[in-house]
């Protein structure tokens, strides 16, 4: 497997074009086209086949080798498109040159002079167009744009309106170059978060530091970041206090502070003092790694509006060409006093306003700066068809622990009973869930704080959903919620306390509770007020007691509210949810919230501090962990969708008053020119609102 860089790859459907032809071919075993980073990732064994058949595809388009990528990302958008702006120019000159002495130029002895002016400014702007042209027609690709633009512009020629022939190529190179100076800033937006990558480790080894590749280091090393440098690789701080840059990864602005036994990302910035980290995961399974994967694959899935616009692009364009023809010669042929120059000018001024680049231009273009603008929030929308989905929730559920609180659980209370006390109780809960990575679980370790004799512990039995029974000191333990205790019909007093609840039994005799307290995270009400103003139904799931859940439902302005359930009961209520109308969203973290988050209709998990299955299953990432950024992600989808529309109406409406016009003579050449490219220009520059916040 290998990876390439592809340039001149300027639209989202020449790289869906090249992926689906390299797919086809049997020396390519994969391939993924990545129009967001401008590369190609292959394995093959003939890297000739493949660029022949990218140059039968699209014959601009070149494969370059990966490290050229730091000076592609560097460029300027004007320095990227310097050769294009300079010949522009030269045809903006030599037109108006042409157009202040027509007269003097038409009349002899300068005839020659005025084709020689016009000529050259034309192929100045429309040679590549030209070459394209007659490329795609040998490789039977006849239909498009730029078939449209050689045979109205050809035509202009013919029927001596070379002004107009000139002036139509110049206005599509330049609405070609603002695709490209949009195109770039949108490309520019996802890279800088590309950029984040890591290049180096400092491995602590025996008291010396060695500079060494992320790829290299392994889980329980230990590495130093100095002040200034990028985080390498997960892991949790084992000394020093600092300040750490998030924003590259998060979108905010506002650094962190860590501290020993915080966690900290790859491809944050360390800014101020010294740490020491201890890795928790190798660099191949990294947040970061995970991440950058995600947006590099982003453009593949498309929205079903972007998919249409392509298929519409597909046959609009030789039903135009053939409309136009007959425009040309059935009139001439039927109507009494009709002149075939007349018709055909009409004709050519229908193939000019009927160009379909200002749709197939900037619909991808907004999808893609949506995507981008999204991750310039924190916010990684997985594919352009998921920005349109979150346009139609009408109901966002809630994971509660570690989605809505923080996840860090303290013991705050310890409650005997049937003459137990609270060190017998601490102590067996402690020993049942000595092995378990659960917060619940380390939260009561954390409590008892002490070291633990394991060959006091026999045998520990996980019962999924319910907790824990575990043999200690030749007892039967039970750690658990109290849909335990009524399994295994243990008597007990009713808990109705605000916090999570864990019950003890020893020997089939109940013991008493702990209570395991849990804080709303900062933008939690915040959050579902924002959510509730925009009409949406708010939903918490949890596997929490009732009365707890009620307390922070009632904290968080949540009516509808589910608790004591089993990761396959939040599915059955997703599922009852699809039911009704709209969408449903489902927010979540854990490891067991990943079967939820693929059953609804858009998951959104939580990526700083989320499980590594919570976050290869959703289809949007929240870089910050706020539950507010779900409404953001709204925000930015509805913007997006907003924008998209906007440049279909406008285009279409404009394109179908100029056709009408044209037809009956109404519209000329230079409006046909304007009333294309000009739509083109400024549904371009409409689409690129979107990655303004």
């Amino acid at each position: 497997m290998k990876k390439y860089q592809l340039k001149n790859l300027s639209c989202a459907s020449c790289a869906a074009k090249i992926e689906g032809g390299l797919a086809k071919l049997d020396e390519v075993k994969f391939v993924n086209v990545s129009f967001a980073t401008s590369s190609l990732t292959i394995d093959t064994d003939n890297l000739e086949v493949v660029k022949s058949k990218i140059k039968e595809i699209e014959a601009e388009v070149e494969i370059e080798d990966d490290n050229k990528k730091a000076t592609i990302v560097s460029t300027s958008e004007l320095a990227e498109n310097k050769w294009t702006i300079i010949k522009a120019a030269s045809a903006i000159l030599l037109l108006l040159i042409g157009l202040i002495f027509e007269d003097e130029l038409h009349n002899t002895p300068f005839q020659y002079a005025e084709y020689l002016v016009f000529v050259t400014a034309y192929l100045l702007v429309g040679w590549k167009v030209l070459t394209l042209a007659i490329k795609n027609i040998v490789r039977g690709q006849v239909f498009n744009e730029h078939f449209l633009m050689a045979i109205a512009t050809l035509g202009a020629f013919a029927i001596h309106e070379m002004p107009e022939a000139v002036a139509v190529m110049l206005f599509y190179v330049v609405g070609e170059l603002f695709q490209d100076i949009a195109v770039h800033r949108s490309r520019k937006s996802i890279r800088s978060l590309l950029e984040i990558k890591p290049d180096y480790a400092n491995l602590k080894i025996n008291g010396d530091i060695k500079r060494t590749s992320p790829e290299d280091i392994r889980i329980g090393d230990v590495i130093i970041v100095k002040a200034g440098e990028k985080i390498p690789l997960d892991g949790l701080v084992t000394d020093g206090n600092s300040f750490v840059d998030t924003s590259a990864l998060t979108g905010e602005s506002v650094p962190r502070k860590v501290k020993i036994n915080d966690e900290v990302l790859a491809g944050t910035i360390n800014q101020s003092g010294l740490l020491t980290v201890k890795v928790t995961r190798l660099f191949g399974e990294s947040s970061i790694t995970k991440i950058l994967e995600m947006v590099e694959n982003a453009t593949s899935k498309k929205a079903k509006t972007e998919k249409f616009i392509t298929t519409f692009a597909k046959y609009y364009t030789p039903v135009v060409v053939f409309g136009a023809l007959l425009l040309a010669v059935l009139p001439p042929l039927l109507i009494s006093g009709a002149t075939f120059s007349d018709w055909i000018y009409r004709a050519l001024v229908v193939l000019v306003i009927s160009c379909p680049c200002a749709l197939v231009i900037s619909i991808p273009l907004g999808y893609f700066g949506g995507i981008g603008g999204a991750s310039r929030r924190g916010i990684l929308v997985k594919g352009s068809n998921f920005l349109d989905a979150l346009t139609q929730i009408s109901t966002v559920v809630f994971d509660k622990t570690g989605t809505l609180t923080k996840g860090e659980f303290k013991v705050s209370g310890i409650f005997p009973s049937n003459g137990f006390n609270k060190e017998t109780i601490l102590e067996y809960a402690a020993c049942a869930e000595y092995n378990s990575n659960h917060p619940i679980a380390k939260s009561i370790l954390e409590s008892y704080n002490r070291e633990t004799d394991n060959s006091r512990i026999k045998k520990v039995e996980e019962i999924s959903g319910y907790g824990v029974r575990a043999y200690i000191d030749n007892k039967e333990i039970f750690v658990g919620n109290d849909k335990l205790l009524h399994r295994e019909n243990i008597e007990h007093d009713k808990c109705e306390v605000g916090g999570t609840v864990v019950h003890v039994v020893i020997d089939k005799k109940y013991a008493g509770y702990m209570v395991i307290s849990d804080n709303l995270k900062d933008d939690a009400i915040y959050a579902i007020e924002r959510l509730n103003k925009k009409g949406i139904n708010t939903v918490m799931l949890t596997g929490d007691n009732k009365y707890a859940a009620e307390v922070f439902a009632k904290k968080l302005g949540i009516k509808e509210y589910y608790a004591e359930l089993l990761p396959e009961n939040k599915v059955e209520h997703i599922e009852k949810l699809l039911d009704k109308n709209g969408k449903v969203a489902f927010v979540g973290d854990g490891i067991n919230d990943a079967p939820v988050l693929a059953r609804a209709d858009v998951g959104i998990a939580m990526g700083a501090f989320g499980s590594d299955a919570a976050i290869e299953t959703a289809d949007v990432v929240l870089m910050t962990d706020s539950p507010s950024k779900v409404a953001d992600a709204i925000d930015v989808a509805n913007r997006t969708r907003k924008i998209v529309w906007q440049n279909i109406i406008f285009a279409l409406g404009v394109k179908m008053a100029f056709i009408a016009l044209g037809i009956f003579g109404v519209a000329t050449m230079w409006e046909a020119v304007f009333g294309d490219m000009g739509v083109a220009l400024i549904a371009i520059l409409n689409a690129t609102r979107v990655l303004k916040k």
